[in-house]
């Protein structure tokens, strides 16, 4: 009988994610990824046999996961407005007030397989076409309503990158903050 895993699912990936979050994907070894975990490396490797590239899709997928909770009043609000600013402020509590670096952003950096890279575009997407959606329920046009999501999640990201430099998350707060204007005009 399998013995049940030290470590479920999504406490893992979890913890995968803030290595990944913090070393980019080249920038995450091994030791560090098990060290993470509080796994062995023979262990990462059991759970993952296409080593670190298998992680970090794990950890891609889990993401985006937890973007559809964050995303649901967006997508379902029947007041667009409303639905686009609670999932601002979830997406706010979510990287720490802009301070916490986004998994999109790191770890599709230098040394990231396309899998990867391509999986984490995926992600991207469907955060900026559920922002879209919104746009088009609130009125836009649909060239005008990705654009305008596009804009957006540019700005917000740009905001995330900002935090990380600066240790200032105000212009990632004031992106979220302006997202149903950017959104809906």
């Amino acid at each position: 009988m399998a013995r049940p895993p030290s470590v479920h699912d999504d406490e893992l990936y979890d913890r995968l994610a803030e290595v990944f979050r913090t070393a980019g994907y080249e920038g995450a070894s091994l030791g560090a990824l098990a060290e993470s975990t509080g796994l062995k490396r023979a262990s990462l490797y059991h759970r993952f046999p296409d080593g670190k590239a298998q992680m970090a899709e794990a950890v891609l997928g889990r993401v985006e996961r937890l973007f559809d909770g964050l995303l649901e009043p967006m997508r379902t609000d029947p007041d667009v407005r409303a639905g686009i600013a609670r999932s601002a402020a979830r997406i706010a509590e979510f990287y720490g007030g802009g301070l916490l670096s986004c998994v999109l952003d790191t770890l599709p950096l230098s040394g990231a397989p396309d899998r990867v890279r391509l999986r984490a575009a995926a992600v991207a997407d469907g955060w900026i076409s559920a922002m879209a959606d919104a746009a088009r329920r609130g009125g836009r046009a649909e060239d005008d309503a990705r654009s305008a999501a596009e804009d957006a999640f540019a700005q917000v990201e740009g905001g995330l990158v900002y935090g990380r430099l600066f240790g200032d998350g105000t212009p990632f707060r004031r992106a979220l903050a302006r997202l149903p204007d950017l959104l809906l005009g």
